[in-house]
């Protein structure tokens, strides 16, 4: 038997309460298919709510996002809880709003705030709503809301408040010509905006059209255009993207059984480098008490300040208020030894990548801090079981590895190893949850899930510019493909000694297929270290644009003639398809690898890390969904094809091979 999402009771006062229940997300549609509700704009919001015989009164209680908020707004006047949260998030997930979104918002809250809010995609609490126009009031509990929003009806009902039409109305509505230069100055910023996607720019037509035409016109044209985006590539890719993340927190086997988790209130973070300051932010802005050790008191106030900054850069930025800035910061205690570790609930290990420094910290702080805290190491590529093999704590043993820069990266990897308990697991997740962060939890292995899979990203720039592709072409035409940078840049800004060392590491542990030249350490050695001293592939000029540094060419051409892997010892010719394609498939390669031993619990969980950890293009789903918007079968015949030409790098794996004979999609399992 269906189950019943609509339902209707009809009380002593005449007012009838309609709840509306469709897990998980309360949606206006069955299991998501549109088609389902194909008026619901006019037919429903206008005719049967906005305009009906009755007045109504939307009674909110926790979330009121996208076509929930816009029922909400055809009403005749909205009551919420207290800290519900109100949105319309359509445009990340490349549609725009479909039942007047475009049209009531700019009513209620006036057309900048209205713009603002769509832009960004921006959640907003109810008392904020309260504020902007959106909520008439705001109640402390559900007995209440229901309570006042009966009195609501029956006060509109009764003609002692008035009752509304929202589309309607134009006092929050500028004037034509203001309205229309406010919009104008809004386009010409989403022009400027990296890989801004079309339907930002159509979001912004359609709000006009509503100003200059009227509400109901624009309505109309709002119904069109959505069902124009509903089934293009790019909405049904980032779609699937917000499914994939919202997944991520559910783990068989913790997640789903009878575990309480523990509260994570204070945190020691060792190591306040550019990882460490980035994490101990992050922490302090999400209200959690730092301890910051450094291993002596220059390097602490370096570490302090490089956090100071941080916290500015948002304040200045509008991101933060200069009031919880001040509070953020009076959570942080700078230190030079363990004492204060005796009452921590959590470390979080920052140091350089080096084995026997992260050994002896971990047997160290097993000796200072409580039973309960959990020891979690930043490492991005070393195996946890050789970091704590010191130690008699395997259980309290987990990965955190944060993306830098920490408090602005959203991914959060949790690495787990076999000793791990499930307990801690779920602590991380919840903690993950505190701290604002998508997980994934992933098996313990050399690079872990993202920096194993991504890899030969990097490995792959390296082979093209050895191969005689020119570096800079390579860096155009993946920023082309909706990169915010290419590889060699990235290069630049990650650190060209950090690139060695995971080299070192992927060596040691995948042999077979690592590539090694000698660019990097030419690049070194002629005295180049990136962004960091301004001079890398690019040359850094503070408050400039990246240029290309066209002496670097020498150093490649140098590479070249050491590495000696072009064909008859002349330059390779590619179209710019095939670099896309001579960098991602090796991409898609190791990830059937880390997908078939397990390193992650579902294929999609590649797509959200590839997209929030390597800001792989959100627009083409994921790599794990682009790869199968291309096949398996020609994927696999292009790898083939390049091992042979060039070598074991690109030998198609095991997995890769069955999904491309069997045709089955990648991110089925």
């Amino acid at each position: 038997m269906a189950p019943i999402l609509v339902s209707m009771e009809i009380g002593k006062d005449g007012i009838a309460i309609i709840r509306i229940c469709n897990p998980p997300v309360n949606a206006l549609t069955f299991s998501g298919d549109t088609s389902f509700l194909p008026d619901a704009s006019v037919e429903l919001v206008i005719d049967t709510i906005e305009n009906g015989k009755k007045p109504s009164v939307a009674a909110i209680q926790g979330f009121a996002l996208g076509g929930g908020l816009e029922l909400a707004m055809g009403c005749s006047a909205r009551i919420a809880t207290s800290r519900a949260e109100l949105g319309l998030p359509e445009l990340k997930l490349g549609l725009i709003p479909g039942c007047g979104g475009t049209q009531r918002l700019p009513r209620l809250v006036g057309t900048s705030k209205a713009i603002e809010m769509l832009m960004s995609s921006k959640i907003i609490t109810s008392e904020e709503g309260k504020e902007f126009g959106i909520i008439d009031d705001v109640v402390s509990s559900h007995e209440d809301l229901l309570t006042v929003s009966r009195l609501w009806a029956l006060d509109i009902a009764e003609g002692r408040k008035p009752r509304t039409h929202t589309l309607q109305r134009t006092d929050k509505i500028k004037p034509i010509h203001e309205s229309s230069a406010i919009l104008e100055v809004q386009r010409q910023q989403v022009l400027k905006t990296p890989r801004s996607m079309p339907h930002y720019k159509v979001c912004l037509d359609v709000i006009e059209e509503g100003i200059v035409s009227g509400g109901y016109a624009g309505v109309l044209k709002e119904d069109k255009v959505f069902r124009e985006l509903v089934l293009s590539k790019s909405a049904k890719a980032l779609l699937h993207a917000y499914f994939a993340e919202r997944a991520t927190s559910k783990v068989p086997g913790i997640t789903d059984c009878k575990i309480k988790h523990r509260k994570i209130e204070k945190v020691a973070v060792i190591g306040g480098g550019l990882m460490g300051s980035g994490i101990a932010t992050a922490l302090i802005l999400s209200s959690i008490q730092v301890i910051l050790k450094e291993i002596n008191f220059d390097y602490l106030l370096k570490s302090l300040k490089s956090i100071e900054v941080n916290l500015h850069s948002l304040v200045k930025r509008g991101e933060l208020l200069e009031k919880k800035m001040k509070k953020a910061f009076s959570l942080l205690k700078g230190v030079v030894d363990y004492e204060e570790f005796t009452n921590v609930d959590m470390v979080i290990e920052a140091v350089n990548e080096e084995v026997l420094l992260k050994q002896s910290i971990f047997e160290e702080i097993e000796k200072i801090c409580p039973p309960h805290c959990i020891f979690a190491s930043n490492t991005s590529t070393i195996d946890l079981n050789v970091i704590g093999a010191r130690t008699k704590s395997q259980d309290r043993i987990v990965g955190t590895h944060l993306f830098s820069p920490a408090h602005v990266m959203p991914l959060l990897e949790i690495v787990q190893t076999e000793n791990t308990s499930k307990l801690v697991i779920l602590d991380v997740l919840k903690f993950a949850k505190i701290i604002q962060k998508i997980p994934i939890v992933v098996k313990n292995c050399t690079g872990f899930a993202v920096n194993r899979t991504f890899f030969p990203y990097m490995q792959g720039a390296e082979i093209l510019a050895n191969l005689g592709v020119d570096v800079f072409r390579v860096d155009r035409v993946i920023t082309e493909f909706g990169m915010r940078i290419g590889p060699f840049q990235l290069f630049d800004l990650s650190g060209y000694s950090i690139f060695l060392a995971s080299v070192k590491e992927f060596a040691a542990a995948f042999p077979d297929r690592t590539f090694q030249c000698p660019l990097v350490q030419l690049m070194m050695a002629n005295g180049r270290t990136g962004k960091k001293n301004g001079r890398g592939y690019y040359l850094y000029k503070k408050g400039k644009i990246p240029e290309p540094d066209l002496s670097v060419l020498k150093i490649v051409e140098e590479s070249r003639r050491l590495a000696s892997i072009m064909p008859g010892g002349e330059p390779i010719s590619v179209m710019d398809q095939e670099i896309v394609e001579m960098l991602f498939f090796p991409v898609v390669n190791e990830a059937c690898r880390v997908i078939e031993e397990g390193v992650v619990l579902r294929a999609s969980d590649l797509d959200v890390a590839s997209i929030h950890g390597m800001k792989f293009p959100s627009e083409r789903g994921g790599i794990m969904y682009w790869a199968d918007s291309i096949g398996a079968e020609y994927i696999y015949a292009r790898l083939k094809y390049w091992s042979k030409a060039y070598g074991n790098f690109f030998q198609p794996s095991q997995f890769l091979q069955e999904k491309a004979t069997k045709g089955i999609p990648l991110l089925e399992l």
